[in-house]
């Protein structure tokens, strides 16, 4: 399964180091409904074992760093809306990917069962 959300999420880099819990806190309450609302049809029940591929599509091929946009607000966001069980090493594979997309901005994300 294919999920859009619209948005592309803030790099790690605007909260860590930083004296801006709440704001984090917010944004990641933010991306929680964004993936409630973007991600349906969800499985029937939440998938125990996966592999996640998260594609950011940026508006420019500016170079940005992969672990800058981990992924965290949006696995944690996937298993707040049942699509996915955990978030775990154990359950979840991960793999980022970038593609430049000046018009259309978004975030991809694929889900395989495995």
């Amino acid at each position: 399964m294919v999920y859009t959300i619209p948005e592309i999420p803030p790099s790690n880099n605007r909260y860590i180091g930083r004296d801006a819990r709440w704001k984090y806190q917010t944004e990641k309450r933010r991306w929680a409904d964004l993936i409630a609302l973007h991600c349906r049809p969800r499985p029937q029940k939440p998938i125990y074992r996966a592999v996640v591929t998260i594609c950011y599509y940026f508006k420019d091929a500016r170079r940005r760093d992969p672990d800058n946009y981990s992924g965290k607000m949006i696995l944690d966001g996937l298993v707040r809306c049942g699509v996915l069980e955990d978030d775990s090493f154990f359950c979840v594979s991960l793999r980022l990917e970038a593609r430049k997309d000046k018009d259309n901005p978004r975030t991809e994300i694929e889900i395989e069962e495995r």
